[in-house]
């Protein structure tokens, strides 16, 4: 049996008339008579008794005729879905996302993409930069966003914003009296790093900004992500060098301070996937990342004053 079979058949049994329901199939009535026999031989049973003045169903004729309308709109639907497929309206999208990026662009960028393409199931990875260049290889990620990546000829990189950079201070230091400060300003000043990371990234940005304008750099803690190093800061173990992102992360007992550097003015986020990658699914998300990016301007770093009661 094949899908136009179905359909003859279908108005056939709802005409009762071989020229009625060959006109309504806009064909002549001969070829509708051998489609329907052809369709009998199949099946090896007969689906209507001929009349004088059409065709009656049978009982095999009665039980296909249970069937086949839902075998058209399942067969209608499949064709629908396969069509939406191949213009990335459905599907699955596995993305690759880390800590602070998760704090600002990244969320809208997602939110964007939903709003256009609800049939599409969005998959988060919380990844490492070299984890998610390794996934992308391995097929396990279609796309990923982070900072600071490094040339690769296989990967297609997008700048998706530029942020400005903040300190994070102990509400209770003396530096949050100034309004905004320079690398000079935190020369021997505790300081956690972060991402600790073999690949380079954001820690090693603020170190070369420390060594390049002559600063002293004391390294109280490592970590790896960016709430970690907001947490430590609230704390009182030390200050940290962040993105204006950041400064979402409004956690009691932290205070944040424009950075004047020129060295470390900004740092990029970046999206990243694999040059070779055709999906029409991921064409359509890279699509809306331009578009981010052609209508972002960089964030403006909010201020935080004395924390509230």
């Amino acid at each position: 049996m094949d899908l136009r079979q179905m359909r003859y058949f279908l108005t056939l049994a709802e005409e009762r008339n071989f020229t009625r329901a060959a006109e309504r199939l806009h064909m002549a009535q001969p070829p509708l008579t051998r489609q329907i026999r052809a369709l009998e031989d199949e099946l090896g049973a007969e689906l209507f008794v001929r009349t004088a003045k059409g065709v009656t169903l049978t009982e095999a004729g009665l039980a296909l005729m249970d069937e086949v309308p839902n075998l058209l709109a399942l067969a209608q639907r499949a064709k629908e879905r396969a069509l939406l497929a191949s213009q990335g309206h459905t599907g699955r999208l596995d993305i690759g996302i880390f800590g602070s990026g998760v704090l600002d662009a990244i969320p809208r960028i997602l939110a964007r993409f939903h709003a256009d393409r609800p049939e599409v199931k969005i998959v988060l990875h919380n990844l490492t930069k070299t984890e998610q260049i390794e996934a992308l290889r391995e097929r396990r990620i279609s796309v990923g966003f982070n900072r600071l990546i490094p040339p690769e000829a296989d990967l297609k990189v997008v700048t998706v914003l530029r942020e400005t950079m903040m300190i994070a201070l102990p509400a209770h230091h003396a530096l949050t009296k100034k309004a905004s400060l320079m690398i000079p300003d935190l020369s021997d000043q505790p300081l956690i790093l972060y991402p600790r990371l073999p690949i380079a990234g954001l820690a090693q940005q603020v170190m070369q900004a420390f060594v390049r304008e002559k600063a002293v750099l004391r390294v109280e803690q490592e970590v790896e992500d960016v709430l970690t190093a907001i947490a430590l800061v609230a704390g009182g173990f030390g200050v940290c060098v962040t993105t204006a992102s950041s400064a979402s992360l409004r956690l009691p007992g932290v205070v944040y301070r424009p950075l004047i550097s020129k060295h470390l003015r900004e740092i990029e986020l970046s999206c990243l996937y694999r040059q070779s990658d055709e999906s029409p699914l991921l064409a359509a998300f890279v699509s809306v990342v331009r578009n981010f990016s052609l209508q972002s301007a960089t964030p403006k770093a909010k201020l935080t004053g004395k924390r509230k009661a």
